[in-house]
């Protein structure tokens, strides 16, 4: 069946259920997990560029060490149940984009990640990563809750 899991984490605790749950499931099928990050580019504006080449770098260098962190959260996991586990990160205004292409870039055959509950207007005008991803992806995606 599945034998390269790809788990999308933003180290909220839907996302590390989320990352449980494929982490069992790669454990029951005997498979292998790939842990992912997209990390959101610091959104820059056209002027006061001194200003913003400082809070770029604080941005960016915060954002990456919470990517480390998310990341080594999951390997944690993976390692406790006896599941290989690798992991990477990309920086990407989609978030959907990246995670289609990292389970390509690392030949997964499934994308597991969690649905942030958005009801209403707001899953209307915001809209979901995970919905998009399962849009635009052309693998299977278990979503978790």
């Amino acid at each position: 069946m599945f034998q390269h899991i790809l788990i999308a984490t933003d180290g909220s605790p839907l996302s590390q259920r989320a990352a449980d749950t494929g982490i069992a499931l790669a454990h029951s099928l005997g498979a292998k997990v790939h842990a992912f990050h997209a990390v959101m580019p610091f959104p820059a504006v056209a002027y006061f560029a001194e200003m913003l080449l400082a809070s770029q770098a604080q941005y960016t260098e915060a954002a990456l060490a919470r990517s480390h962190q998310y990341l080594d959260d999951v390997r944690q996991r993976a390692q406790a149940a006896g599941v290989a586990c690798e992991a990477s990160f990309a920086v990407n205004a989609h978030p959907h984009e990246a995670i289609i292409a990292s389970a390509r870039e690392h030949h997964c055959d499934l994308i597991v990640m969690a649905s942030h509950g958005r009801h209403g207007v707001e899953s209307a005008l915001l809209g979901s990563e995970t919905h998009r991803t399962i849009l635009y992806g052309d693998l299977p995606v278990l979503v978790c809750r």
